[in-house]
């Protein structure tokens, strides 16, 4: 059975946007980027609220995203490579290959997902996240924390959750950002 991935760059204070919706402050370098890179490598699937996906599909899309720098390269090659599935009621088309759209999260198609596929799935956007993890599916965390506190916006976790955690893995970068990686015990 593969395992629910759920990862992103955080503020110190849990938020992955801050009030004006920005996140350039978790703008990783490429030692971190490298870092991820290694991390995302064997992932094939990957399962996105509509913000995230819009954010993303600039790594298949645009080539000026590849074209920052080598770990850019990398990120690209293996997002494009990647499964994608949507969730979104807004979205009517989908502008990325191997790429499906959905209207609704569906818990059980998740966990059947989970069953089938062959490698680790990571989930990405705050808010489909916080579906994922009320229902019990994510068996990971993973957080890049930056080295700052943004005062608010978009939390990482839904004010309403608990979740025990056990820490596997953590690690310091030369920028200041911190990885820490954590498995999910539930219930609480």
């Amino acid at each position: 059975m593969s395992r629910l991935i759920y990862s992103y760059l955080v503020s110190l204070d849990g938020y992955v946007a801050d009030k004006d919706g920005g996140f350039g402050w978790a703008r990783p370098d490429e030692e971190v980027l490298a870092f991820i890179n290694a991390l995302e490598a064997p992932i094939r699937s990957y399962l996105y609220g509509r913000r995230m996906y819009e954010m993303m599909k600039g790594w298949e899309l645009d080539p000026q995203y590849a074209a920052m720098s080598d770990g850019s390269a990398d990120f690209a090659k293996i997002w494009s490579a990647a499964e994608k599935i949507v969730y979104s009621t807004s979205l009517h088309d989908i502008a990325t290959t191997k790429t499906r759209l959905k209207s609704s999260f569906d818990a059980d198609e998740i966990r059947r997902l989970k069953m089938d596929a062959p490698t680790d799935i990571a989930i990405g956007g705050a808010t489909l996240a916080a579906h994922a993890l009320k229902a019990g599916l994510v068996d990971e965390i993973h957080a890049f924390i930056a080295p700052i506190i943004v005062g608010g916006g978009l939390a990482m976790f839904p004010p309403d959750l608990r979740l025990s955690l056990t820490l596997t893995d953590e690690r310091r970068f030369q920028n200041g950002m911190t990885f820490v990686r954590y498995d999910v015990h539930t219930p609480y």
